[in-house]
């Protein structure tokens, strides 16, 4: 497949790059990129809560009346859960709600979402690019030239990309940048605008082709 290349003023090089088919042209599973969305939200959730259960809340534990003859229901502890200011029943505990997913399921997530933003073309390449300095105001002006300023956006560098266009960008709300290798089928599918760096595109393509 072959691909324009831009400059960060939003101008056509005249340069293309040639990535394999199985990059962008993939046939899309989605059970299987709703297996790796799930993963991916999953591994999100901090999986911390907890309610008190009857035997760790403060309070007696002498039984409140007795068994028989009183006319109402029976009662045990003021800890009950029928009590108000008891403990709750069954209620949530820590967890961790992560779990596996093999390799090549994951890939094909990727793969499978990659063809999707294909087939809508929300796809660019742009020329590397890096900052002297963090300053919002210049991504913000590739994000002009680009015209997906008022689009959700993900910029993927290449693994060894300087941290200046990350501090750059963090300020948006709707812009993120990640490296090639961390790419995933979540932040694929989030985004409306997907743009790689030249060196970002090569590097992904060679990590597909060794998989």
């Amino acid at each position: 497949m072959e691909l324009k290349i831009y400059n960060i003023k939003g101008e056509d090089t005249g340069r293309t790059i040639v990535v394999s088919d199985s990059l962008f042209h993939t046939e899309p599973n989605d059970h299987v990129i709703w297996l790796a969305v799930k993963q991916y939200l999953a591994d999100q959730r901090q999986g911390t809560h907890k309610a008190k259960e009857r035997s760790e809340v403060s309070g007696s534990t002498r039984k409140l009346k007795r068994q028989k003859g009183t006319g109402g229901a029976r009662a045990g502890d003021i800890n009950s859960p029928v009590m108000v200011g008891g403990g709750r029943a069954f209620g949530p505990r820590p967890r961790d709600y992560s779990f596996k997913l093999n390799k090549k399921v994951k890939s094909l997530a990727k793969l499978s979402a990659l063809s999707y933003k294909a087939k809508d073309d929300q796809i660019k390449v742009i020329e590397d690019f890096s900052f002297e300095t963090p300053k919002t105001k210049n991504m913000v002006q590739i994000l002009n030239a680009l015209q997906i300023n008022k689009k959700k956006s993900l910029f993927v560098l290449p693994s060894n990309q300087q941290n200046f266009v990350i501090l750059s960008a963090r300020n948006l709300k709707n812009v993120r940048v990640m490296s090639a290798p961390n790419l995933n089928a979540y932040e694929i599918l989030y985004s409306n605008s997907l743009v790689f760096s030249e060196s970002a595109l090569k590097e992904l393509d060679n990590m597909n082709a060794n998989a």
